[in-house]
């Protein structure tokens, strides 16, 4: 038993508060985006990133892995509302919490901060969702978003 090597899938979590006040408590647990995100449009690209690709253009520069190509089984996008009682004492009014959780086989380095990065510039407006299709098939890494900071990335699970 490895437990980097047996591991069949891993489950990443990565949390981004938009809009409104960041609380100083969710400060190192979430992304701060200040503007208010387009969640609906952030889920409809979700839905590209699902299958077997080539996963190229989303990794971090320098990397040595022997394939790139690995398989999303799930990629999902939760937006909750601004309710502070929904969301505890960590998020302010005029905020929103989203979750976006992904599965998969494996992930190149930086892979889903990467990802994230690119759902952000989808989510506000700079990029066109169909624009993450095409980067996928160009392998390019000047094609995608920003890699997203460190600080709203978690493992969720490990399955064996």
């Amino acid at each position: 038993f490895h437990a980097r090597y047996a591991a069949r899938s891993k489950t990443y979590r990565y949390r981004i508060l938009s809009g409104g006040v960041s609380s100083p408590f969710e400060r190192r647990y979430a992304w701060h985006i200040p503007q208010v995100l387009d969640c609906p449009a952030m889920r409809d690209t979700t839905v590209l990133l699902r299958g077997r690709h080539d996963f190229a253009a989303f990794q971090a520069s320098g990397s040595s892995v022997a394939t790139t190509e690995r398989t999303i089984f799930r990629c999902e996008l939760d937006g909750l509302s601004a309710d502070a009682s929904a969301l505890g004492d960590g998020v302010r009014a005029g905020a929103s919490l989203i979750a976006f959780e992904i599965t998969g086989d494996g992930f190149l380095r930086h892979m889903v901060r990467t990802i994230v990065g690119t759902l952000v510039e989808v989510g506000s407006g700079r990029r066109d969702p169909a624009s993450v299709e095409q980067a996928i098939q160009s392998r390019d890494p000047r094609q995608v978003g920003p890699t997203a900071p460190a600080r709203g990335l978690f493992l969720v699970r490990v399955n064996y």
